[in-house]
C-alpha cells in the first residue's frame, strides 16, 4: 500500500508541477500550469487521490476495481478517484499518474 510521501514523491517527481491547498490543508492540489492534474486526500486512511483519466479507461477502471471510483467532487467522466488500499500496485499507480499528466499536458 502506497503512504503519503511516496505518493507525493511521485507527483512532485514531474516538472512544471506546483502544488497549493486552495480547499483547505487536508487536500493537497497538483498543478500543471493552471490545470489541475491531480488532488491527494492526505488526512483520509488509505490516501485518497483523484486524476485526470480518460473516460473508456475510467469506464473499464471502475468496473474492474472496487478501488476505483469516479471523481470526488469532481466531472466523473474526466476524473477518477484511486483509494490506495493496495488493490492496484504501485506500478498501476504510476502509470495512472503519468497518465492524468499526459492528459493535462494536452490542455496547456
Amino acid at each position: 500500500m502506497l503512504d503519503y510521501k511516496t505518493v507525493k514523491k511521485l507527483l512532485n517527481s514531474y516538472s512544471e508541477i506546483t502544488m497549493s491547498c486552495p480547499y483547505g490543508e487536508d487536500i493537497e492540489v497538483y498543478y500543471l500550469g493552471e490545470e489541475m492534474f491531480a488532488l491527494l486526500y492526505k488526512d483520509l486512511h488509505p490516501l485518497q487521490l483523484s486524476l485526470r483519466c480518460d473516460r473508456l479507461l475510467a469506464k473499464h477502471l471502475k468496473e474492474k476495481f472496487e478501488s476505483v471510483l469516479g471523481g470526488r467532487d469532481l466531472n466523473p467522466n474526466k476524473w477518477i478517484t484511486v483509494i490506495l488500499s493496495g488493490q492496484l500496485s504501485e506500478e498501476e499507480v504510476r502509470d495512472l499518474i503519468r497518465h492524468s499528466f499526459e492528459m493535462t499536458k494536452k490542455l496547456n
